[in-house]
Order: C-alpha cells, then structure tokens, then sequence
C-alpha cells in the first residue's frame, strides 16, 4: 500500500503536469482529470462524456481509441492532426487501461505533443550535418571505412597527412592501405578484443600508417567500430601523427643526456684535479730517489735497468697526471678569433707524413670564407691532433678520413666533422667513451683521458660534441662552435 505522503506527491505530480490527463470509465464518462485540463476548458468536466468534450460528439467517435483499449485490453497511442498548440509540433493521446484484478476499471487518456516527423528529420539533418563538420575540421585525420574497406569519411588533415586527395581517397582508397602488411586486420581483431579499451574500441594505439608515397608514419590511433544494432557496419578512425612528438622527446632526451654528462664531467674534473695534485709529490720523490740510486752507487746492469724501468713507469704516471691537469682546467689559456680551417690544416700537415697515414686516403671538405672564431688555438690543436689520431689507429693505418667544415643553417655556429671508415664503436660503448679512463685500447696505448678532454675543451667554449657510428662502417665525430662567446679580450695579450 501506498503512504499518504506518496499519493500526495503523486497528486500533485499530476496536477503539475502541463499535458491532459483524463480518467474515463469504461462507458467513456470522465470520472478524473488534472489541473492543468480543468484549466484548459475552464470547467470542472467531471462526468461529462469524453468525446463530448474532446470532439464535441454526441456519440463515442468511429475507430475510437478507448474502444480498441476495452476491446484488446492494450495501451493504444495516436496522433491527433490538426489539434497542436505548437504549428510545428503535433498531438498524441496515449490511452490505457485501469484494472481492478483481471477486469479493466477504467481508462487513462493522457495527451501530450511531440514534434513532427519533418520537424524531427530536419533537426536529424542539421546534427547529422554538425557532426559531419566536426569530423571534416578535425585536425587530426579522421577516416571511417565500410566493412569491405571502402572509405566513407575522408577529411581534409586526412589528406594532408595521407597525401591522398579527399576526391582520390573517396573513390578509390581501400583502408587497407594505410596500414602496412596486415596491419588493418590487426587493427580489427583489436577492436573486437576487450583488452585494448573495450569491445569495439581502440585508445591511443601506437602503429605505423601509409602514406601515398609508401612511405611510413607513426600515428597514435583511436579507433571505433560503428553498430547498427549488434551488426557491425563500418569502422572509424582518429590518426594523429606523432613525429613532432617523437622528435621533440628524442630531442629532449638527448639534452638530458648532454646535461648529465656535463654534471658527471664537472664532478670528474673536481675529482681529478685533487688526485693529480695528492699523486704529483709521491711521483717526484720516486724520480728523484731512483736517479740519485743510479747516479751514487755502483750497480749491476741487471739492477740499473729495474731501475730505469722504475723511471720509466714513473713518468707515464706523471704524464698521466698531467693529462688529469688539463682535464681539470687548472691551466689559464687565452681566446682569441682563429681560422678553424688553418688549424685543421696545420693538424693535418703535421700528421700526414707520418708512418701512421702512409695507407690512409685524407679528404678535405673545408668551406671556404668561414669567419674567424674565437678559441683557444692551443687547445684546438690539441682536440684536432687527438680527434685524427684516433680515427687514424681505429682504422690501423688503412682506411679513408674525411675532414669537413662548414657553417651552421642559422649562421651562429661552425660544425667540424672528422669521419673515418674504422670498425665503428659498438652501441653499448657509444655513451662512454666520452668519461674519463674509457678506452677500447689494449692496456698501456692510452691512458682513456683524450676524449674526455676533447669533450672539456669543446664544452668550455660553449660547444657541443656528439659522436655517430655503424659497428663495421666507420664513426664520425661532430662539433659545434659558436661565433659568439664570452671572453675577456683584456686577456688578449698574445699566445
């Protein structure tokens, strides 16, 4: 049973309602009606005749609704042409029965509008039209396909980003080939599968498209399978390109990793000048005590060439020390505008007669009318002599070595390369070899610091170094030096 309070919001549910509400017995007298149709007519209608007051009929109207309800015991719903409040819209009364147990007690007419079918259809239209346009100015390609493939929707980024035309795509275009190999079979069998954002959907699923020209482009798709009903007809795709994106995030990976090694070649530098000032004493009484052993007492040879062994390997050390010296920048240098094309010239002069080069073919490629860059000349020397030398032993004196110069596209920095045609490095050794100590070298060739003090030097001018290489194609070294740096030219005293 229903509380007082419940049939009271009921009540005034109904006399609430701005549609006409009649309750009729089952010989059509009206034994209820609402508010708002007591209002209407502007009278009380209670036990008045439904069709007296609805049509104005003395007798209950031919194919009468409340009669195929008593008749069939089932609601019956029918628009009333020609009686709308609204030009545009129409009437429908909805009749039902009322039953006490099995029997029907009486009837509920309820007449509410709706808008008509042209009315609907042209509203139909110009949402079907807004949702065409919205797919049409997406600025992602949008393409949607029947289920034999043949493209339906094609909008304009679509073709931009295909390089197919709207016309050419529409007529032609199987979605097929967008996809490489069976890539668009795969696509489906994802849709279907409930893994990838549920059945018949595909979120932000990375894959490679086709273009016209064959050639491929990484896309994150959102894709949908169309229904009618439980039927699948048709499929629809949102591509969006995802170069930018991947340049961007190489780009910025790439600077993550220069920053690193900056802070790691900072750190190593600190470290490296308190170890090479601690080792410089102990290296120096080893010297001097070794050569006052030779010089003051008389020795067997077998014991003065221990000895000078000894001398020997303490110098390596002290020339290691050194090395650690520069990479520390603990030595002054000046800055001063130079001709990187003279400098690398004067490297190469100085090493191509050596027995080193007699097997290796030097090609120069060096722009001319470079503007003169402001540098510390020594220690390009140095960066220039290491660079070519170690192409020159990669390459074990039999090879090509290609030295390049020339300006940067935005005419603010000079790019040097030194490629050679050596084994390459090896992927895993590629972010190394720029740290201190890392060598390929067999022990006792090198001591590991030359890289990384090419990398300090290029670094403390403002520079960038990278290194590209293919394992049994060779490697390449390329360096950036800005035109413009800070420098005090009141140091600018000479060499």
């Amino acid at each position: 049973m229903q509380a007082d309070s419940e049939k009271s919001y009921l009540l005034k549910a109904i006399n609430a309602s701005d549609s006409k509400l009649l309750v009729i017995s089952t010989d059509f007298t009206i034994l209820a009606a609402n508010q708002y149709t007591k209002s209407v007519n502007n009278r009380d209608l209670i036990g008045e005749k439904c069709h007296q007051l609805l049509y104005e009929n003395p007798t209950p109207c031919e194919n009468c609704p409340a009669e195929n309800v008593l008749r069939t015991g089932k609601p019956v719903l029918r628009d009333i042409l020609g009686r709308a409040y609204h030009p545009e819209w129409i009437s429908c009364r909805y009749s039902y029965p009322i039953r006490s147990g099995k029997e029907i007690e009486a009837l509920v007419i309820l007449e509410f509008e709706r808008p008509s079918s042209e009315e609907m259809e042209e509203k139909l239209g110009r949402t079907n039209a807004f949702l065409r346009n919205l797919l049409l100015s997406s600025v992602d390609a949008v393409i949607a396909a029947d289920k034999t493939g043949k493209v339906l929707i094609f909008n304009d980024a679509a073709a931009e980003f295909t390089g197919y035309s709207v016309e050419e795509a529409l007529a032609h275009l199987d979605i097929r080939d967008v996809y490489p190999e069976d890539g668009a079979r795969d696509i489906m069998q994802k849709l279907r599968s409930e893994d990838y954002g549920g059945k018949g959907k595909l979120k932000s699923f990375q894959v490679d498209a086709i273009q016209k020209d064959q050639s491929r482009v990484p896309i994150s798709l959102n894709a949908a399978i169309v229904y009618e009903g439980d039927k699948e007809v048709a499929s629809i795709g949102f591509f969006h390109d995802l170069r930018e994106e991947l340049r961007m995030k190489s780009e910025l990976e790439e600077t993550q990793i220069q920053l690193l090694q900056a802070e790691k070649m900072s750190s190593l530098g600190k470290l490296s000048a308190g170890v090479a000032h601690q080792l410089n004493n102990p290296l120096g009484g080893i010297t001097l005590f070794a050569k006052l052993i030779l010089e003051e007492y008389d020795l067997e040879d077998g014991v003065k060439d221990d000895i000078n062994r000894i001398l020997q390997d303490a110098q390596r050390c002290r020339d290691t020390v050194k090395e650690l010296l520069e990479f520390s920048r603990q030595t002054s240098y000046i800055v001063r505008p130079h001709d990187l094309n003279e400098a690398v010239s004067r490297t190469l002069f100085l090493l191509e007669n050596q027995t080193l080069f007699q097997n290796i073919e030097i090609e120069r490629d060096l722009a001319e009318g470079l503007p003169k860059i402001p540098v510390n000349i020594q220690q390009m020397n140095h960066v220039f002599m290491n660079i070519i030398l170690n192409a020159a032993q990669a390459m074990e004196g039999k090879g090509e070595l290609i030295v390049q110069t020339r300006l940067s596209a935005d005419n603010e920095n000079i790019i040097i390369e030194i490629s050679d045609t050596g084994p390459g490095i090896p992927k895993e050794n590629l972010k190394h070899i720029f740290e201190p100590f890392f060598t390929t070298k067999e022990e006792g060739e090198g001591t590991g610091l030359g890289l990384s003090m090419v990398y300090g030097i290029i670094e403390d001018h403002g520079g960038r170094i990278s290194v590209r290489s293919t394992p049994g194609e060779g490697t390449c070294i390329i360096m950036e030096l800005p035109l413009k740096t800070n420098y005090d030219e009141e140091n600018d005293s000479g060499e």
